[in-house]
């Protein structure tokens, strides 16, 4: 398998974690989303994107976008697994990437905004995109509570997204983790575990 992948995309870390976590044979092939060779495998023109090595014609496809590339892998390799066997317990893993998705989503799209030229940048934009961040901050923060893992008593996909989105939103906008000590904390210690070191983002 070869995973298409920037360094300092958060839903890349994602899938390249899981990867690690599983031990599966890949090869990261490092891109830019304008690479011919991204909208070659994604019609969207995204990544992360997964080229996979199977011999059927029916899944000579590539795999995108993060949440169905990490279903695959749990799918192909279920064991050591990131998602419990509970199906409920799944859903609240589940709900969780999707939070964490959601303010990596804003952040990108705050990024993008910011880095337009000053006179057309939209501040209401900006601003809005923000509130999605900080909510979801303040929501991630409050329900892990003093929890080691967020969900059940085993670690999962749930804390590789909490793990991805403080990683990300501390290399875009480092300032709105100032409230979140506890989960700036909670993170640091997970963030230790080899398949999330190995996948840290650059420092900004």
């Amino acid at each position: 398998m070869r995973l298409l992948l920037s360094p300092t995309s958060p839903f890349a870390r994602k899938v390249h974690a899981v990867l690690l976590e599983k031990g599966l044979p890949f090869e990261t092939v490092y891109l830019t989303p304008a690479d011919a060779t991204v909208s070659a495998a994604n019609p969207l023109g995204k990544i992360p994107a997964l080229l996979r090595d199977d011999d059927s014609a029916l899944y000579d496809s590539a795999l995108y976008d993060s949440a169905v590339i990490v279903q695959y892998l749990e799918a192909i390799a279920p064991t050591p697994a990131v998602f419990p066997a509970d199906p409920l317990a799944r859903i609240e893993v589940l709900r969780w990437e999707a939070l964490c998705d959601g303010v990596c989503d804003a952040t990108v799209l705050r990024m993008v905004e910011g880095r337009r030229v000053s006179e057309k940048q939209e501040p209401k934009w900006i601003a809005h995109q923000e509130g999605k961040m900080r909510a979801g901050l303040v929501a991630i923060e409050a329900e892990l509570g003093g929890r080691t893992y967020a969900v059940g008593g085993a670690f999962s996909l749930a804390d590789i997204a909490i793990v991805m989105t403080v990683g990300y939103v501390t290399l875009r906008a480092p300032e709105l983790l100032a409230p979140h000590d506890a989960l700036v904390r909670w993170a640091a210690t997970h963030a230790e575990r080899p398949s999330l070191a190995m996948t840290a983002p650059p420092a900004a």
